[in-house]
């Protein structure tokens, strides 16, 4: 038997497939090349050969390439923020616990109660764990104001906080938005529309500064609390357009099937269609939750040092002037890694489910 030719086997027939297959492409794959060409050498010289990483003031930066010696000197601070060295090892604690609880629900490993368990704690008693945590003030550990939170630290706590809460009531957003009770559907409705309408800022703002306004004589609200209010119900609108989008999806025979099983509304909802509703928007919920963790740097507006703030607040160290590139490298390079995670995982979960693949 002939063996196939060598364009239809292998590499070759990869490259003509994807990037030479017609006048177009091949156009479009030498110009891409070119600027590869072009580019790529200069940005490795900044970046890798000719940057500074060892050292530990401006003395040892060279005006050849990188600064990455700055980095290296606030890395710590661009971690924890103001939060006291001696006590970060209760925000370790708190990560290494979470990590572990989300890893376990996310494996296949793990049998179904077990998730299910930990799927509890980790909604229950895990956020009140960290909170006890990052303040202290209770059981021997030291108060810890939350205007020492800060860096990625916080930008992690604001994002996990603001999507847990989103999704939920995202979710009943969305039911309610579809319910035939015209005044659930009506508040829903307005109140979907409403925080999609404006800005986030314009949120932050509200709840920075006229909250408070508002509130009984001697009761008082946290900043980042409100900010973290804010942020999940901006994005519990988006997050029950999306939500709704995949309700709308399911073929009213599946609502017909549920009731034909003796199934009230509630449970068919549950069970039945639910389910096929958020496997079918996967994408779009990790879009949202993608677009709430880039968001959370407007906090910064409101005088809360996240990662961005705290790498703004370090240029005005007169010993560090002018090496702001260095700094927003950083921060877009810390925000890809947390965004490519959960793009590829989205990915990973769609073919795992078989999401959009007819059988």
């Amino acid at each position: 038997m002939a063996r196939p030719p060598v364009t239809q086997v292998g590499a070759v027939r990869w490259l003509r497939e994807n990037l030479f297959s017609g006048w177009l492409n091949t156009t479009l794959t030498l110009l891409t090349i070119y600027i590869l060409y072009v580019a790529l050498p200069p940005l490795l010289d900044w970046v890798i050969f000719n940057a500074a990483i060892s050292g530990t003031d401006r003395d040892n930066c060279t005006y050849a390439g990188a600064c990455w010696v700055f980095v290296k000197v606030r890395f710590w601070q661009f971690m924890y923020g103001f939060y006291p060295e001696p006590e970060r090892w209760r925000v370790n604690v708190v990560f290494i616990i979470g990590i572990l609880g989300v890893a376990s629900l996310l494996t296949s490993r793990v049998p179904t109660k077990a998730k299910l368990i930990v799927g509890v704690c980790m909604l229950t008693i895990f956020p009140v764990f960290a909170v006890v945590m990052f303040g202290g003030g209770v059981f021997g550990l030291e108060y810890i104001e939350t205007s020492q939170w800060g860096g990625l630290f916080l930008t992690l706590t604001v994002a996990s906080a603001a999507m847990v809460g989103s999704f939920p009531l995202g979710m009943v957003l969305a039911i309610g938005r579809r319910s035939k009770l015209p005044v659930v559907k009506t508040f829903c409705v307005c109140f979907i529309e409403f925080f999609r309408g404006v800005p986030l800022i314009t949120i932050l703002f509200m709840a920075s500064v006229m909250v408070p306004l508002f509130l009984p004589e001697g009761l008082t609200l946290d900043k980042l609390a409100r900010a973290i209010i804010g942020i999940t119900i901006f994005n519990s609108a988006y997050m029950a357009e999306v939500i709704r989008g995949g309700l709308q999806s399911i073929p009213k025979g599946q609502y017909e099937a549920a009731h034909a099983l003796g199934l009230s509304y509630w449970q068919g909802m549950g069970l039945i269609i639910l389910p096929q509703a958020l496997k079918a928007v996967i994408p779009g919920l990790v879009n949202t939750f993608i677009g709430l963790f880039k968001d959370t740097t407007l906090i910064y507006i409101i005088g809360i040092f996240d990662l961005l703030g705290m790498v703004q607040a370090s240029f005005r160290d007169t010993k560090w002037l002018g090496l702001a590139f260095e700094g927003y490298a950083f921060i877009m390079l810390v925000f890809w890694i947390f965004c490519y995670s959960m793009s590829k995982y989205s990915q990973y979960l769609e073919r795992k489910l078989n999401t959009g693949h007819k059988s």
